[in-house]
């Protein structure tokens, strides 16, 4: 042996320690932040597992923030001002302009079809002058940073078919929703909590929703959502039960996962492989979920910005909060849901209720994020499944209204990553009820949103039954005109 092979094997701990401290230091530190970032990721957005490794191409947005006002607003009381109805209010709408479109089971028995003008007024706001009425008065100070879509349209005329179309891409159940199709592609930013979290608003009254609208349909399981609760136990089932302690829990599914890869090599399902993915980030989500939850720490002057209500855990005000602190945590998709827009009579006094529980801090959101410098690449969107009708449902007064649905034509707003701002896009006619100029489909609005975060909507599929299938189905088109 010679000598220097000899020194080599005798040399002292303290020496190997001494010698090898860069090594070990930085294993140490690649577990305590995220490895995939640590250890030679080099997109904006890292694969984090997702399938595609890295996005088509450079993304404007490294996650979503999507408000979803379940029920469906009404454009013609929020956005889309309409002074002809005013004009003609209880005058029946022409037949030209209604022509062949079929009507909901609630109104299709009516006789008379009277317009209906909003009782609420109109103003401009901002550099850009958009319309936004008196019930948003929040929204209406952030308007030059809003890109407005007000020719959506979708072929869907009840709520769950509706609501499960925008959310994934098809009025049958079964599909997988935009978010499960943004885990899957993109992976994760932070492995320690979900790339998919839905937030419910507690306590509110509407049309059911259900979980296909944020699952993972045909996906690998781990890819759905993970619905985050107000109280004890923000993720139902995370905890260890009484008794269980952590280092337990970690023998156990250390078996667990023995075991379930023993039978993963001899039947080859790939659901073995998800339940095992997500067992584990249910384990690491004991420690991380604790803390991304705890709004203690905010000051007080954030509590102010977002609203009184966001002290109260569950509120719309608070998701929207606690939404922001998720996405600075790295999820990718963040979902808040809000019921109760459903207005088929008594309008005005339930929307005013509905901007009330949602104007103030959907504005303190963007705003939020736009001084922490976030909004560069977070995308914002604000919308329901479709519209309203601008004739009234039963009977009209002088303060009193309802409006039925109205898939021919609705508004949404977006904002931040890759959007322009203080843009509106599309316009409907002056009564309110079809599309004037530049129609925007579901399909559309889905592969502009898959655009900002960098994926060719055609190229991001899935095999399943003997077809590949994607979100947008077998059409859309990014809308160009609105990007930045």
């Amino acid at each position: 042996m010679s000598a220097c092979h000899e020194y080599q094997s005798f040399q002292s701990r303290r020496e190997f320690l001494a010698k090898s401290a860069m090594g070990l230091g930085a294993m140490a530190l690649g577990s305590l932040i995220n490895p995939s970032k640590a250890f030679g990721a080099t997109s904006m957005l890292n694969n984090g597992g997702g399938i595609l490794g890295n996005p088509h191409f450079a993304p404007k947005a490294k996650r979503i923030i999507y408000m979803f006002q379940s029920g469906a607003p009404s454009q013609i009381d929020l956005f889309d001002p309409k002074p002809l109805l005013r004009k003609m209010n209880g005058e029946e709408l022409p037949a030209s302009v209604r022509g062949e479109q079929r009507l909901t089971g609630m109104t299709a028995g009516q006789t008379s079809f009277p317009l209906a003008g909003s009782l609420f007024d109109f103003k401009q706001h901002g550099q850009s002058g958009h319309w936004i009425s008196n019930l948003m008065p929040h929204t209406a100070k952030v308007a030059d940073d809003l890109c407005f879509v007000k020719s959506m349209y979708t072929e869907a005329i009840n709520h769950d078919p509706a609501v499960t179309f925008i959310q994934t891409g098809s009025q049958l159940p079964g599909r997988p929703s935009i978010g499960a199709w943004l885990s899957y592609g993109l992976g994760t930013d932070n492995e320690n909590l979900p790339s998919f979290v839905v937030l419910i608003t507690k306590g509110k009254q509407g049309q059911p929703l259900y979980s296909r609208s944020w699952g993972s349909g045909f996906l690998p399981a781990q890819h759905q959502g993970v619905q985050f609760r107000s109280g004890k136990d923000p993720v139902l089932y995370l905890n260890n039960p009484d008794g269980v302690s952590k280092l337990d829990r970690r023998r156990q599914l250390d078996h667990l996962k023995q075991l379930q890869e023993m039978q993963a090599a001899q039947i080859k399902d790939p659901e073995i492989d998800a339940r095992i993915a997500q067992y584990e980030m249910a384990f690491r989500m004991q420690s991380s979920v604790p803390d991304v939850v705890d709004l203690s720490d905010e000051p007080e002057h954030i509590f102010e910005m977002y609203g009184e209500d966001s002290r109260k855990p569950g509120t719309y005000a608070a998701n929207c909060l606690l939404a922001r602190k998720l996405a600075e945590k790295g999820v990718k998709f963040i979902q808040l849901f809000h019921q109760g827009w459903d207005h088929h009579g008594g309008l005005p006094n339930a929307i005013k209720l509905q901007a009330k529980e949602t104007d103030q801090a959907s504005a303190a959101l963007l705003m939020d994020l736009k001084q922490r410098g976030m909004l560069d690449d977070t995308l914002l969107i604000w919308g329901g499944e479709f519209g309203r009708t601008s004739y009234s449902q039963g009977k009209l007064t002088v303060d009193n209204y309802g409006r039925d649905h109205h898939p021919r034509c609705f508004t949404t707003w977006m904002a931040g990553a890759g959007v322009k701002p203080g843009f509106s896009f599309g316009a409907t006619d002056d009564f309110g009820y079809n599309i004037a100029r530049d129609p925007v489909h579901i399909h559309d609005f889905q592969a502009t949103v898959l655009h900002l975060l960098g994926i060719d909507h055609e190229r991001l599929t899935y095999r399943f039954q003997g077809r590949r299938f994607r979100l947008t189905d077998v059409h859309g088109e990014v809308v160009k005109d609105i990007l930045a």
